[in-house]
């Protein structure tokens, strides 16, 4: 299934992602959830196809976990925005620290 970037939905995952302010977080879920929707993996697709331009990083999956295969690019980002984390950065294993770091708009 291919969303249409200009649909409301694709709109709106971007606007809450955007919105995310440095260091904090939300899962697919929360994200899905804010728009009243269940489906945290529409809003993977949607960050996957058209998520490039927003700060991607600050949705993570469900375990605290950075996206696939961007976890290193990601790392960056957390490290920069001092976004708490829980692990060994040195080695990659690491995780988002979902307690401290979630955010949830008003």
């Amino acid at each position: 299934m291919r969303l249409d970037p200009d649909s409301a939905f694709v709109e709106s995952v971007l606007g809450i992602v955007d919105s995310i302010p440095p260091g904090r977080v939300m899962t697919y879920g929360d994200v899905a959830a804010a728009l009243g929707s269940r489906g945290a993996r529409v809003v993977g697709q949607v960050m996957s196809h058209y998520g490039s331009d927003v700060a991607w990083w600050r949705v993570i999956r469900a375990g605290g976990h950075p996206p696939i295969e961007h976890e290193k690019r990601a790392l960056q980002h957390y490290l920069a925005e001092a976004t708490p984390l829980r692990g060994d950065i040195t080695t990659g294993v690491y995780r988002i620290d979902y307690a401290l770091a979630r955010w949830s708009p008003a």
